[in-house]
């Protein structure tokens, strides 16, 4: 997978997208359906002031209608691609340790890609549009770049190992 210079794209495998499309199907149908039952049922209860089914119900619409926005945005931008099979080449799809330049014995492991990409996994990750993640998509292991942070700080990294995230 290779970035295009799209800032909106992200990069998803055939299985992440298809289980976000999964999602999507899920909240904008069954699940939406429930929670306008529950508007329903709890407005036919009389006063709205006072009544908690109803205001718990209308913030439970909120959320639910907040995440089919944002599946709706990821998927229309996303690009579907295999996951990398090469490891020592930074990434999107790819599990990276780098050691900042500052501080040589802390070295940090991270997946350039997406949120939506680990599901409920515990991995940081880091986007390719990030300053960080654009600034190491195409290193080899062993190259140092150097990145510009949003305050205006450079930075110097080093790739230490790139391999493809096993999810």
């Amino acid at each position: 997978m290779t970035d295009t210079g799209t800032e909106s794209v992200t990069w998803l495998t055939q299985d992440a997208y298809d289980r976000l499309q999964g999602e999507l199907a899920e909240l904008s149908g069954p699940r939406r359906e429930e929670v306008v039952a529950k508007i329903a049922a709890a407005r036919e209860e009389g006063d709205l002031k006072e009544n908690g089914g109803y205001h718990a119900a209308k913030d439970e619409q909120g959320k639910l209608e907040a995440r089919i926005r944002q599946l709706t945005q990821l998927l229309r931008d996303a690009r579907v691609g295999e996951a990398p099979v090469a490891a020592g080449i930074a990434g999107p799809g790819m599990v990276v340790t780098v050691v900042y330049d500052d501080d040589e014995d802390d070295a940090e492991t991270f997946l350039i890609g997406s949120r939506e990409e680990v599901g409920t996994a515990d991995v940081q990750v880091y986007s390719a549009q990030s300053p960080l993640g654009k600034a190491l998509v195409g290193t080899k292991v062993g190259e140092t770049v150097t990145y510009r942070t949003p305050n205006g700080a450079s930075i110097g990294v080093t790739l230490k190992e790139a391999k493809p995230y096993a999810g």
